[in-house]
């Protein structure tokens, strides 16, 4: 039931893959943004009800080691993979999510730690968005954390809220992910980290490209991450679109984004230290030994097939074809009590007590921040990463979403040029339901 791709050349861009019939209008999309954004490589998988509907790739420098398998870096979209783990403890009655984090980690207390629950942390509300100290790379590796030896780093850190607004919400971008696994090899009865527990029970089974540390192997599959510049970007941003703008947005739309977070971020928060040892750009993400390392929120790898399976198995209630990687209560109980809050007095948010955030149509009347960031996305839960990457489900609709893109637009705050293929997919669902 799927119409192959002819390949397309021109504009130096290669585009391979198929859509179901209903589904060209995602493909003629696709093929317009790799035409004219500022691309290098991306890839776009879509499932609905169980089948593959779209499943596009695309190298503009025609790099022969780029192709629908290749593994990318997807960033706070790996956060939905944490989410996923806790659950599963969640759902064998391991834990709770009101569970206090100190009574499985009686070390985790202090400086107001020791009133923290699951949810709480899930939901980006334990006040330690930022450490004290910066971590070493090796302290990352799958037997480092076994050693404990960013347990322990953890375990010394001071609870504190850094926003001036009347919400304990702030962005725990990366340190989310390694309180998490700290909190889940010590809950798995085999102590397994996150990422291992992935490849056994998740990746494995559906025979999915998604992995937090990666293997000699992997490693060689990877494609690097290759971050727009802020000042390409804004110099982009002048250019008419008719004219070809590499950018999703005009100058004055990116500047009304950029000084609503600005703004906030100047009042709201104090310069920290950089949470890993010697980063110093977005490109840090390339070097090896960090590829090696669990930094579940930060350095996820993943082909967008891999994810749109995993996600498809989360919009099925939890399991895709014969492989459950949720029951049903656990599914149901990990997308229980959407809770909003002002993420950091910025970003308007709807996380579960699961810890995946909840994408809602707007009333009339919603402040255009709040429009920009659902609007597209309505019915979907997830969340997305740094700079592109998109990885979230539609259970109504039944919908299992990946973009992943190498090229990062770091300032396309909400992740928006993604967004325009979950609308199209929306769209083509509700046409052919008609």
């Amino acid at each position: 039931r799927s119409r192959a791709l002819s390949i397309i050349r021109g504009f130096r861009h290669l585009i391979n893959g198929t859509t179901a019939p209903g589904f060209e209008p995602v493909q003629r999309l696709f093929e317009r943004q790799m035409r004219t954004l500022a691309e290098e490589n991306a890839q776009l998988c879509v499932y609905h009800r169980g089948v593959k509907v779209v499943d596009l790739w695309c190298s503009r420098s025609h790099d022969p080691n780029f192709g629908a398998d290749s593994l990318t870096n997807v960033f706070s979209s790996g956060k939905n993979l944490e989410a996923i783990a806790i659950a599963s403890l969640v759902g064998r009655g391991l834990l709770t999510y009101e569970t206090k984090i100190c009574e499985v980690w009686p070390e985790y207390r202090g400086g107001g730690k020791e009133h923290t629950c699951v949810a709480d942390l899930m939901r980006h509300e334990a006040g330690l968005a930022t450490f004290d100290t910066a971590i070493a790379v090796d302290d990352l590796l799958p037997e480092n954390i076994k050693a404990n030896r960013l347990g322990s780093l953890i375990e010394n850190q001071d609870q504190h809220f850094r926003s001036a607004a009347a919400t304990r919400r702030e962005y725990h971008a990366m340190t989310r992910g390694w309180i998490v696994n700290e909190v889940f090899r010590r809950v798995d009865p085999a102590g397994r980290t996150l990422g291992e527990y992935l490849a056994e029970e998740i990746s494995g089974p559906l025979n999915a490209d998604v992995v937090v540390g990666l293997n000699d192997a992997q490693l060689r599959r990877v494609s690097d991450i290759t971050p727009l510049s802020i000042r390409r970007h804004i110099l982009a941003s002048f250019r008419p679109k008719i004219f070809g703008r590499k950018v999703l947005h005009n100058f004055f739309q990116l500047m009304a984004r950029l000084l609503k977070v600005v703004l906030t971020a100047r009042k709201n928060f104090s310069t920290s230290k950089p949470p890993i040892q010697n980063m110093r750009s977005v490109n840090f993400f390339n070097d090896e030994r960090m590829r090696r390392g669990e930094t579940p929120s930060a350095n996820t790898h993943a082909s967008a097939r891999g994810l749109a399976q995993i996600a498809a198995a989360m919009a099925a209630g939890g399991q895709l074809g014969s492989v459950e990687c949720l029951s049903r209560s656990a599914w149901d109980l990990l997308h229980k009590d959407p809770q909003p809050a002002s993420m950091g007095g910025v970003l308007p948010t709807r996380f579960t007590q699961g810890g995946v955030d909840q994408f809602l149509p707007s009333p009339s009347g919603t402040p255009w921040f709040t429009r920009a960031l659902n609007d597209g996305r309505e019915g979907f839960y997830g969340w997305m990463g740094l700079g592109g990457s998109v990885f979230q489900w539609h259970p109504g609709a039944e919908i299992g979403f990946a973009f992943v893109p190498t090229s990062l637009h770091v300032i396309d705050l909400l992740n928006e040029r993604g967004k325009l293929f979950q609308a199209a997919v929306l769209e083509c669902i509700n046409a052919q339901d008609g």
